[in-house]
């Protein structure tokens, strides 16, 4: 399937893998795609930014989403103990860096190195990027493409981040499309 992704869409995934990492995520998920999709210098990235997805705003939403619902220690739970989470965090973090507590003991340098593999959902966004291609009579997958892939369905945390951020993502589809048909995406 990647052999018919155009040199942007490409950029697109290795980007973001590079989001994943520099945020210390272990997996690629569809709101990293979504987040280099944002920061391209092309019709999609423009389109993105355009509806005040812009990658700056768009990473600070993936990092509280990852902070409040995929954080692992229950800030609640501590503070009826009297244990601050925030300030442990800022704490641990000044001592051993950005994410600390992020990753499990020993593999926090394993994120930054090697392969970092796509979450299922991220996954099944890239396949359906080829199926709305496949749709448009298109050869080629191009990155309006993959933002379509990963607008596809409302479960996926692209989804959420683009709700959340007050964005109709009906219109932003459309938009998208219109583009894809001018080949400017």
């Amino acid at each position: 399937m990647f052999e018919r992704f155009t040199a942007e869409a490409r950029q697109t995934v290795t980007g973001a893998q590079a989001e994943a990492r520099a945020l210390r995520h272990r997996q690629i998920g569809t709101e990293h795609v979504l987040l280099a999709l944002a920061g391209a210098e092309d019709a999609t990235g423009r389109a993105l930014r355009e509806h005040g997805l812009g990658p700056d705003d768009l990473r600070a939403r993936i990092v509280r989403s990852y902070r409040s619902g995929g954080d692992v220690l229950d800030s609640d739970a501590l503070r009826s103990i009297g244990i601050d989470l925030d300030a442990v965090r800022e704490a641990t973090e000044q001592s051993f860096g950005e994410g600390a507590l992020d990753a499990p003991a020993g593999k926090a340098d394993r994120s930054r190195q090697g392969r970092v593999p796509f979450t299922p959902m991220a996954k099944k966004a890239l396949e359906l990027s080829l199926r709305h291609a496949i749709r448009l009579g298109h050869k080629e997958i191009r990155s309006g493409h993959l933002l379509l892939g990963v607008l596809h369905d409302g479960g996926f945390p692209s989804v959420r981040l683009i709700i959340e951020a007050g964005v109709d993502v009906e219109e932003l589809r459309a938009e998208v499309r219109r583009l894809l048909t001018s080949k400017a995406a």
